[in-house]
Formats: structure tokens, C-alpha cells, sequence
């Protein structure tokens, strides 16, 4: 497809795969069909009058040189679903997009990648559980995919780039801007580490609530499988878990709390027999046949017999120094000191609140 009509095509956002084929048919190639976009064609094409204005508009206005200008100047990328560079993976799904647009280092998608997905308002249960898994999956030589959200997918992208890995952030949006805006400077970091922005929409694409499922099929497509960390009940989590099914890919989910409102959506695609229910990174590494680095065992000695009975005294589960003392057999003050050297240690771990666990 010759670039001045792949661009063209993708700055109306008009084409799906489905289309595309249609079109091929009936024209020969898309830059022919390019020719013969009209009120008539587009209608014929199913779209509605709304939308028949839409792009009738947005063709009125294109102008391909300075849409040249601008993606360079944004150091912004341009690729076409014929192009050998477009993802292999995404490219087997029913659905592909037929452009994309992206920031970094795209070779990133040859690696082994693993969706790590949930809600916009993380609990610091959640919070532990990203942390839990991100470290080990990176460890294993895996790219983790996220969509740059607040919350869960905010912490994948920090936790992956400090265990030393590269994350993919799929978009909702052109990449003209970063949506939120709190997280701009994350999405600069992914792409100064090593990273990956990726989008499907053109530049000026402003977020809204029909780009985020199309955004998901992506951070589906370019997974092995996907982990719902934490979501509630409707989370659009649970969207990129429904498609990742249809794609084939394999679907984990981590359980929490039977009261805890923010997993219901876990609970639910576990008891429907659509998720696996994973309690550690190791049981995803090895259901989609990755091998993960060798997990080293804890060196922790401690130096002294109040602390290890501090130390025994910590679980996984988050306690207060109250309870910590009160189950080491010791006084509050002694303990919260104690807790303080353990950390520096690498031995325990405060989870905020005033709360601790073994690290």
C-alpha cells in the first residue's frame, strides 16, 4: 500500500480488517478504493450519517505532508498491517488493526510477552500482587503488556522497568498526547528504557469509552496470555480477559478476599472456568511454557533473638506492630525498631497504613 494512502486510510480510522478485504475485492487495492471514498461509498461501506460526514470532513482537511511533519516531529512511527515489521502475534488474531502508530523500540514484540491487566483503583493488596509477579515474570526474560491506565497498569509499567525488563503500553488514544496526563512522564520513561508506546489511532484521537475496548484487543493480541491482578465486577479488565479467550491465548486471574468488592471479577471468570486461578508468577511462566529464572531461597539470618521472633512472627498477610508484638511476645516499641532493621534487611516490608508483612 503506497504510504500516502496507508496514511490517509488511518488518519479517517475508517478501515477494519474486514473492510480492508472487502475493499481489495472490489477495487484491487486500497489505494484505488481511496478514490472512490463518497457519500454513496461509505454508506454502502455501513456506515451511518453521522459518521459518513465524519470522514468526509476528515478527508476535506488531510494534509499528508504536514501529517509527515508532525509525526516527526513526535518521533512517531508508522507501520501498516503489510509491513514485515508489523507484530506477528497481533497479526494473528481476527480482528488485527490495519495501522499502527508507536514511540521505542518495537523489536521489544519479538520476546515472549505476557498481559498484566486490572483496575484503575488498586488496593494495596492489588499493589503487592503486581509487585509479587512483575519481578519474576521480567526475570524470566518476559515483556510485560500494559494499557498505562491509572492504578494496576501504572504499577506494571514501574515495577517492570525497576526489575531491569521493557513494558509495551497499548493506548486508547493517538499518541499526540498521554491520557491521564499525571501519566505522561511514565510513558516517557517506558520509551527512554527501552519501552514501547503503541497505538492504533491517529494523532489527534481523544479517549473515550469506545477506543478503550479496541485498545484492549491489542494488549491481548500481543500476549501468550493475560493476568487480571485485581478487578471488580464490569472492570474493563475483564474485556481484554473475553478476548484473549477468543484469540486462543490462555487467561489467569489472582483471587482475593470473598468480601473484597475489588475482586469480583477475578472471582467470577475463575468460577466460570475462563481464568486460572494463579497464586504465584511461576504458575503463569509455566502453563504458557516459558521457563522462569531459578527463585533463590531466602538468606535472611537474624541477629539476634528479638528478631527472630519478629521475623516469625511476620506472615504474608498484612499486621500491625500491635499484632506483630503481640504474637512475638514483646513490647511495641522494641518491635517497631526491629521492623525498621528487617526491612533495611530485605526481610520485611511496610504495605502502608502502619502495616507490615514478610518480605
Amino acid at each position: 500500500m503506497d504510504r500516502t494512502a496507508a496514511l490517509t486510510w488511518s488518519w479517517l480510522h475508517l478501515l477494519t480488517k474486514k473492510r480492508a478485504d472487502m475493499l481489495k475485492g472490489a477495487f484491487g487495492d486500497l489505494d484505488r478504493a481511496l478514490g472512490a471514498i463518497g457519500e454513496e461509498f461509505l454508506t454502502k461501506l455501513g456506515c451511518r450519517g453521522d459518521t459518513v460526514m465524519k470522514v468526509l470532513n476528515r478527508l476535506e482537511e488531510f494534509d499528508v505532508d504536514q501529517y509527515e511533519a508532525e509525526l516527526k516531529k513526535r518521533d512517531v512511527h508508522f507501520l501498516t498491517i503489510e509491513d514485515d515489521a508489523y507484530p506477528s502475534r497481533l497479526k494473528e488474531i481476527g480482528d488485527p488493526p490495519m495501522f499502527l502508530y508507536y514511540r521505542g523500540d518495537l523489536t521489544i514484540l519479538d520476546q515472549p510477552c505476557i498481559a498484566l491487566v486490572g483496575t484503575r483503583k488498586i488496593s494495596p493488596y492489588g499493589q503487592r500482587v503486581a509487585e509479587a509477579f512483575v519481578g519474576p515474570i521480567v526475570a524470566a526474560g518476559v515483556v510485560t503488556v500494559s494499557g498505562l491506565a491509572e492504578g494496576i497498569d501504572a504499577v506494571v509499567a514501574r515495577e517492570t522497568m525497576r526489575a531491569g525488563g521493557k513494558t509495551v503500553a497499548a493506548l486508547g488514544h493517538g499518541l499526540a498526547s498521554i491520557f491521564p496526563a499525571k501519566n505522561a512522564r511514565l510513558a516517557e520513561e517506558i520509551v527512554k528504557g527501552g519501552g514501547l508506546l503503541l497505538s492504533e489511532f491517529p494523532l489527534d484521537t481523544t479517549p473515550d469509552k469506545f477506543t478503550f475496548p479496541a485498545r484492549n484487543r491489542i494488549i491481548a493480541g500481543l500476549s501468550l496470555g493475560t493476568i487480571v491482578l485485581e478487578a471488580g465486577e464490569g472492570s474493563g479488565a475483564l474485556i481484554t480477559a473475553d478476548l484473549a479467550l477468543d484469540y486462543g491465548r490462555d487467561v489467569f486471574a489472582v483471587p482475593g478476599q470473598i468480601f473484597d468488592e475489588n475482586f469480583i471479577g477475578c472471582h467470577q471468570i475463575i468460577s466460570r472456568g475462563l481464568a486460572k486461578l494463579v497464586t504465584t508468577p511461576q504458575d503463569v511462566l509455566q502453563e504458557v511454557g516459558i521457563v522462569a529464572a531459578d527463585r533463590s531461597t531466602s538468606s535472611f539470618t537474624p541477629r539476634s533473638n528479638q528478631e527472630a521472633k519478629v521475623h516469625g512472627a511476620l506472615t504474608t498477610m498484612p499486621q500491625s506492630v500491635g499484632d506483630i508484638a503481640q504474637r512475638a511476645g514483646l513490647a511495641a516499641g522494641p518491635v517497631n525498631a526491629t521492623l525498621t532493621m528487617l526491612e533495611l534487611s530485605g526481610a520485611a516490608k511496610t504495605v502502608g497504613n502502619g502495616q507490615w508483612v514478610k518480605n
